[in-house]
């Protein structure tokens, strides 16, 4: 199974890390071993195409390492001059360029990908996926083999070119119909072209057109893929179609924790406080933490640590996390404490841990440190973003 993720500089917001690690989560290893993801940097910045590679390399270094993940950029060359295109279906010309380079991206994916396996699915960088896909996708595709069915294209998704899987082997006819006709219309409008080319007749009608079609392009519910960036790759674009068929995303998770007082300097957004967090309500939304801004939780009374967790960010918003922030304890001993210590702050908590490139800080707390009066989370630099906290799981020990 070959999964192909296009993607380039967005303005406002990147998803592609996001959308990584959601596609990888969403595999067991049986899968993963029967994969590739080709990521195509479609820019000609070599600096910036390096960036990202390494940002992959560091982010998913075990994938990396196993081949799962292949990082591909065209050269400059690979572009016709975009400036020259012609102004088609009455778009302006920043519009007929978007779609017409997105049309020479997909080809040049393709290009690549198809002696890579024998399925390819094209995905986009902003996608979340349903658990075990793979096997869902690959157990319809081989269903349809064995049945002999003749199907040219199988849909996992609603919108737009996402999740559609062809076969390898069938992908020249693709590369060669977007490469001829990448000026005139956008990529989702050819597939359907040559779909109907390959099987509608002149001299029969539009519904017999209809129904020759359905056998070629086979739709598959519920979908396995949602859409959620909101910020298109196009300039000032806002994107906010949603697969229905998808289902409701978990925009956070709740659990019980010990009792205790939460407390943040950093402004929460509407009704998405730190308590409701806290208790399971909601997420919490806080606008651009500042270097020194604290989120304490003060418990009612000292407790055992056994670990704890923190997860920030959600699906719709994957880049509002939390940098550069560490997790910390005050403890009944913080008193006897040598704050010259590199794990002691000036003011008596023990710095147990951090966030890491994802947004997650999760760990274990070592009994020696005795019982815990408070646990914080300190934030050491400025955010360009908001932030959220989607979980927090506090779980105590009851030692015998």
């Amino acid at each position: 199974m070959v999964l192909g993720v296009p993607t380039v500089k967005r303005e406002v917001q990147s998803y592609l890390m996001a959308t990584l690690k959601n596609l990888l989560d969403r595999m067991n290893p049986a899968e993963t071993a029967d994969t590739l993801i080709i990521v195509l940097v479609a820019e000609t910045d070599l600096e910036y195409v390096t960036y990202v590679a390494k940002q992959i390399e560091v982010q998913f270094p075990i994938e990396f390492e196993a081949g799962v993940i292949d990082v591909i950029s065209p050269s400059a060359s690979y572009y016709p001059d975009l400036s020259k295109l012609r102004d088609t279906l009455g778009d302006n010309h920043q519009r007929v360029v978007w779609r017409s380079k997105q049309n020479l991206d997909f080809a040049f994916l393709m290009s690549y990908a198809q002696t890579k396996g024998t399925f390819y699915v094209q995905l986009e960088d902003d996608i979340l996926a349903k658990k075990n896909f793979i096997t869902t996708m690959k157990s319809f595709a081989l269903q349809k083999i064995a049945t002999k069915e003749s199907w040219f294209v199988l849909d996992f998704c609603q919108l737009g070119f996402i999740g559609k899987l062809f076969k390898c082997a069938e992908l020249p006819w693709l590369i060669q119909f977007f490469l001829m006709f990448h000026n005139d219309k956008p990529v989702d409008w050819l597939l359907d072209h040559l779909v109907s080319t390959k099987v509608c007749s002149l001299d029969k009608d539009s519904k017999h057109c209809k129904m020759a079609k359905a056998e070629l392009w086979v739709h598959y519910k519920p979908s396995l893929f949602q859409h959620i960036g909101t910020h298109s790759s196009l300039k000032g674009k806002v994107q906010k179609l949603k697969d229905k068929q998808f289902g409701k995303i978990t925009l956070y998770y709740a659990h019980e924790n010990p009792e205790a007082i939460v407390e943040t300097q950093i402004k929460p957004y509407k009704q998405y406080t730190l308590q409701k967090a806290y208790k399971g309500e909601s997420f919490f939304w806080g606008l651009l933490p500042q270097p020194g801004d604290h989120l304490k939780f003060k418990f009612s009374h000292p407790i055992f640590i056994k670990r704890y967790l923190f997860r920030s960010g959600n699906p719709e918003h994957p880049s509002d996390r939390f940098y550069n922030t560490t997790v910390e304890v005050l403890t009944e001993m913080s008193a006897s404490l040598n704050r010259n210590s590199n794990d002691v702050t000036e003011d008596g908590y023990i710095i147990i841990g951090k966030f890491d490139a994802l947004g997650v800080a999760q760990g274990t707390v070592d009994s020696k440190f005795g019982r815990i009066l408070i646990l914080r989370l300190t934030v050491h630099s400025e955010s360009e973003n908001w932030a959220i906290l989607s979980e927090i799981h506090i779980v105590e020990d009851h030692p015998s």
